[in-house]
């Protein structure tokens, strides 16, 4: 898949180049951002994501945040620690794949009918890459999720999104989805829950062509 100009490389180092898999070796069973942020999560996938479906969980840990009333017909989990997956109730399967060492995606074309990423496109090395991946195992107009806030481990955040505010965050993310040229209606959300009681809640959300 050929994609559009990228961003610069020096965009993307990290305080801690270290091998990933070794940061996330322990299991870390806590959520990444607070409760009210948390439900917001659930309400975006429940107004966006389709009943019935196949759905790619993309960056996984030990909860997905979808609604029980999607009644998915499977849901796949991706991300770097197996405990953190194995306990995630949600997950139908999973893998254990680190995007930063291959973007590449181990599913064939058009296998899902969404996908999500929460609170996690902050750590992605090669994230135009990884959301081309993405385009191709969706099947067309099928959604892909991409949330997040303020919060990070900034030691293996990229230098861009450390460098930046929410408001940036916005934009970077949805020029992650324009350069692959491979999705339309890119709509940016702010589902904060309260500007001072909870953390906030960004999304951007892109659909299959």
């Amino acid at each position: 898949m050929r994609l559009k100009q990228s961003l610069p490389p020096s965009y993307f180092r990290r305080y801690d180049e270290s091998d990933d898999s070794a940061f996330y070796l322990y299991p870390r069973l806590t959520a990444h951002i607070d409760t009210l942020a948390c439900s917001a999560v659930t309400g975006l996938f429940r107004e966006l994501l389709p009943t019935n479906g196949r759905l790619l969980d993309l960056m996984s840990s030990f909860v997905s945040h979808l609604p029980p009333e999607l009644n998915a017909h499977r849901v796949v989990g991706l991300g770097l620690n197996e405990e953190e997956l194995r306990n995630n109730p949600q997950l139908d399967e999973y893998l254990i794949h680190d995007l930063n060492s291959d973007p590449t995606l181990p599913f064939p074309d058009a296998s899902f009918d969404g996908a999500v990423c929460t609170v996690s496109v902050q750590y992605l090395t090669h994230p135009v890459e990884v959301f081309a991946e993405v385009a191709r195992v969706l099947r067309p107009a099928a959604p892909f999720i991409v949330t997040f806030s303020n919060r990070c481990f900034p030691s293996k955040a990229v230098q861009i999104w450390v460098a930046t505010d929410d408001h940036q965050h916005v934009a970077l993310v949805r020029s992650y989805f324009e350069l692959t040229g491979c999705f339309e209606l890119i709509t940016p959300y702010d589902r904060s829950p309260h500007r001072w009681l909870s953390d906030p809640l960004f999304a951007v959300v892109g659909r299959r062509r």
